[in-house]
């Protein structure tokens, strides 16, 4: 239901996006970013419509139609925001600012204020206090309108990776060791601390094959070892989410004996925060801690790299907290390292 929001700032018109605004909202970003993200945009739009507590979209145009048309008047721009949950090993709620754009023959009037403003009362009535984003550092335009709008630079890290380069790493690796102590803040969990009598296992030593629906249950059961919380409803949506929520599915789960020990979420796209070519996005990983010292991390990670260096996808990105200095120094390890993009964090009142 298009519920329509007059927000008295030069007869602007806030309301939520419906599938009938595709073809608009594609022709905004093309505008922008020169070329279409059709794919990107359609998916996006049928996630909001299954999982609609967890997606917030917005469009805002000028008064002169009726506001309940799904498409009344034409749009002037639109938002996009997800619901984060667990992702990264997050405790508390936040929403992730995936995209926004304005026209760009409307811009400079307000509208991006305007679309923000209506992200923060969503987020507000839902009871969630941050909104978190990213924007490459050479995105000027987008850095100033950060500023302006009173986001703050996050304390999290945002790493990415040559996919071939850290393949070649993972391979001529004659053994890996796992984190530490990925513990405090963490953002990726690889399970409890190893002892010094390490054993890296190589992906051919562990079976890891594509994530299905099926294996949420599973995927869980390592979750509340991990967490100490019962998550069922946060990984069922979450894998979800990996499955149709990707270009192409590159989520893995990793199996020893049968028994599922490990998995990685993680999607391939392009259109989140203005990306204009496909990259990996790694949301979680997991390793049972009966598993931990045994390198199932380190064989998740290599067969997604070789699964992605086949996809011809050239960068992998992930978000680590500052502290979990363990996590760093094993993901700099493996070719891992600072981004060109930038996090971006505003805490709501």
């Amino acid at each position: 239901m298009a519920t329509a929001t007059s927000t008295g700032d030069g007869g602007a018109t806030t309301r939520r996006l419906t599938p009938a605004d595709l073809d608009q909202v594609v022709a905004i970003d093309e505008a922008i970013v020169g070329r279409s993200r059709r794919g990107y945009f359609e998916r996006r739009l049928s996630a909001a419509l299954r999982d609609p507590e967890m997606h917030v979209q917005f469009a805002v145009r000028h008064d002169g139609g009726d506001p309940q048309t799904p498409c009344g008047g034409v749009l002037a721009g639109y938002v996009l925001a997800r619901r984060l949950a667990g992702e990264f090993g997050r405790v508390e709620p936040a929403l992730r600012l995936e995209v926004i754009g304005v026209r760009p023959e409307e811009q400079g009037r307000g509208l991006g204020d305007v679309l923000l403003g209506a992200i923060e009362r969503w987020a507000r009535d839902h009871d969630i206090r941050e909104i978190r984003t990213q924007a490459s550092w050479r995105d000027h335009a987008m850095l100033r309108f950060f500023g302006h709008a009173g986001m703050e630079l996050a304390s999290n890290q945002v790493l990415a990776a040559d996919v071939d380069a850290g393949k070649r790493v993972l391979d001529s690796a004659a053994e890996e060791r796992e984190p530490e102590d990925p513990s405090a803040g963490r953002e990726i969990d690889y399970g409890a601390p190893p002892a010094d009598d390490f054993e890296a296992l190589a992906r051919d030593r562990v079976e890891v094959s594509l994530l299905r629906q099926v294996d949420a249950g599973e995927v869980a059961r390592i979750d509340r070892r991990l967490t100490g919380r019962d998550r069922t409803g946060y990984i069922e949506r979450a894998v979800k989410e990996a499955l149709e929520g990707s270009a192409v599915r590159v989520s893995l789960i990793a199996r020893r004996g049968g028994i599922c020990v490990g998995f990685v979420m993680a999607k391939t796209d392009l259109g989140d925060f203005g990306r204009t070519e496909p990259v990996a996005v790694i949301d979680t990983i997991g390793v049972d801690p009966a598993f931990a010292k045994h390198g199932v991390g380190t064989a998740l990670l290599s067969q997604l790299f070789v699964n992605l260096s086949a996809l011809q996808v050239e960068r992998v990105e992930t978000v680590v907290a500052r502290e979990n200095f363990a996590l760093l120094r094993f993901l700099y390890r493996i070719g891992f390292g600072p981004s060109r993009r930038i996090g971006f964090v505003k805490r709501l009142g």
